[in-house]
């Protein structure tokens, strides 16, 4: 109540001043922790264009996330405890969608635009339609597509085939392995008419030509997938087997597969005998016949009389010189048949498979068995510590021979040993080499990421206290008190002075000299000094 009652007794200034300094403390302390519990901007996206740009603002205004631009207005900032929770929010949306024109560009296409211009709009929307495309993909972050398409001619030996460049930069820990590269490669030459695979190359954001074609007698990515699979699988199936007889941890096994990917095609063409003609079928068939009458002779020989006589008209019954009678002739005849049969012949056209399994290798190395300790006996402690004895440890035993045996029946078994293709088997019994446990690296206290931040927050929060301590107690209370005591002073003086009968226009006068005065006025007056005390004791 003192205390207020002297700020209250001060004139208008000091007190305006008192109040003024007040306020200016209570605002610095204010503005110093609203500073250090300030979050951390991070940025969110940069290099927007004006339409993504405005459409991630609206979002974040619309989940009530805080945000604030960079000087040169490039990029979004939000607080970095929200920065990856904000943009899975925003990749929900389908934001940003990127600044790259696609087929939108011919949307616009104004009265007057020459062929020329139009074939350049419809280039510009195939490169953008395929950059979109392939920023679908999981590790492209961004991507850009070069087209070359020359101009179609009549002339069959100036026609050229287009081609296309991709550009693609990836999340930072990402990389394309062999199966999305040639997808991307599909992908662009599926797009563009007369486009084969190898006119397209692609390249990531450090040069890395990564559509690399294979050489003529290489493997491509995908048969080495396939070879690594299948060896990946029949290690898979040894192990499972033999996992629950030796313990997991215990067996290696390693599988080496020799594949055939040669293309064979082959073609047989066999002849069979035919069999009885009922079952046999005609191809041909060819008959010839010819036959001669019975009847009798017409004559023959000179024309005359001897020749028309008959032949038993002369002497002894012959015919006369010179001709032959008319007599009776045998019947003659003949046929011939000749027929063709088709030929029993079989045609077969076999392409083997590519990808047959030449040759299985497989190596597995098995530990020992491990024998546990037999529990220690109890030691008398009245004893000499010479005769105790030594704790038992853990043992290991190489395994039998039917154990082997048994080991390499069932990985036979597993990973389809084929003796007559050429596999191969070996199985190895021996301990393993224990691996020494690393020290464990002791990260110094003032090196851990934790205590770092803990300590951060600790050291603002403590510098924040001990700027408040130093303003109140060493800047507003001495100032505060140093005006009071003022004050005090000039209560205690001005009523001696007022009751002083002389009057004069003299500066102020120090204390040791109102002390005297107030002695003086105390002996020549005694009466108006008990009143004054009266008084004083009256508002006390």
């Amino acid at each position: 109540m003192d205390a207020l009652k002297r700020l209250t007794a001060l004139p208008a200034a000091q007190l305006a001043s008192i109040v003024i300094a007040i306020v200016a403390v209570a605002g610095f302390l204010i503005g110093t922790w609203t500073w250090l519990q300030a979050p951390d901007y991070r940025v969110l996206f940069a290099n927007l264009g004006d339409r993504d740009g405005g459409a991630v603002v609206a979002s974040l205004a619309q989940m009530n996330v805080p945000y604030k631009y960079n000087d040169g207005g490039s990029a979004i900032l939000v607080p970095s405890n929200l920065i990856y929770d904000t943009r899975l929010k925003l990749a929900s949306q389908g934001l940003p969608k990127g600044g790259i024109a696609g087929y939108e560009l011919l949307d616009g296409q104004k009265f007057g635009t020459t062929q020329l211009q139009e074939q350049m709009n419809f280039q510009r929307g195939l490169e953008g339609e395929l950059a979109k495309s392939i920023q679908s993909v999981a590790a492209v972050q961004s991507a850009r597509v070069h087209l070359a398409i020359p101009k179609p001619t009549i002339f069959l030996r100036e026609h050229q085939k287009p081609t296309a460049s991709v550009l693609v930069s990836l999340f930072p820990g990402k990389v394309l392995d062999g199966a999305q590269v040639q997808g991307i490669v599909h992908l662009v030459a599926s797009s563009v008419p007369e486009l084969s695979d190898q006119g397209v190359s692609i390249v990531d954001g450090t040069g890395t030509l990564l559509s690399r074609k294979p050489e003529v007698n290489g493997l491509d990515p995908g048969k080495l997938a396939y070879v690594h699979e299948l060896e990946q699988s029949a290690q898979r199936r040894v192990a499972a087997i033999l996992e629950p007889i030796v313990g997991p941890g215990n067996a290696r096994v390693e599988i080496t597969a020799d594949v055939d990917f040669s293309q064979t095609e082959r073609t047989a063409e066999t002849f069979s005998p035919n069999g009885t003609p009922e079952r046999s079928a005609m191809r041909s068939q060819q008959s010839t016949e010819s036959s001669n009458n019975t009847g009798t002779t017409s004559p023959v020989g000179v024309p005359g009389s001897q020749a028309n006589t008959p032949v038993n008209a002369g002497a002894g019954g012959a015919a006369p010189a010179g001709g032959s009678a008319p007599g009776n002739t045998s019947n003659a005849s003949k046929k011939d048949a000749t027929t063709n049969y088709e030929l029993d012949r079989t045609v077969e056209t076999r392409r083997l498979p590519t990808g047959t399994i030449k040759r299985l290798s497989a190596a597995i190395v098995v530990n020992n068995r491990t024998v546990a300790a037999k529990p220690a006996e109890a030691v008398d402690p009245k004893k000499d510590a010479k005769d105790a004895k030594v704790e038992p440890v853990a043992t290991s035993q190489p395994l039998k021979k039917e154990e082997i045996d048994q080991i390499t029946a069932l990985a036979r078994e597993a990973m389809g040993f084929d003796e007559k293709r050429g596999d191969s088997i070996n199985v190895v019994n021996t301990g393993f080499t224990q691996a020494e446990a690393l020290p464990a690296v002791d990260v110094p206290i003032w090196k851990d990421p934790d205590n770092l931040s803990t300590a951060k927050e600790v050291g603002k929060n403590v510098a924040f206290g001990l700027i408040a301590a130093y303003l109140l107690l060493g800047v507003l209370r001495p100032a505060i008190r140093r005006l009071t005591t003022q004050v005090t002073v000039e209560t205690t003086t001005t009523p001696i002075l007022s009751t002083s009968v002389e009057t004069s226009s003299t500066p102020v006068l120090a204390y040791p000299e109102h002390l005297q005065r107030a002695r003086e006025l105390a002996r020549n007056d005694p009466k108006a000094i008990a009143g004054m005390v009266r008084n004083w004791v009256a508002a006390e």
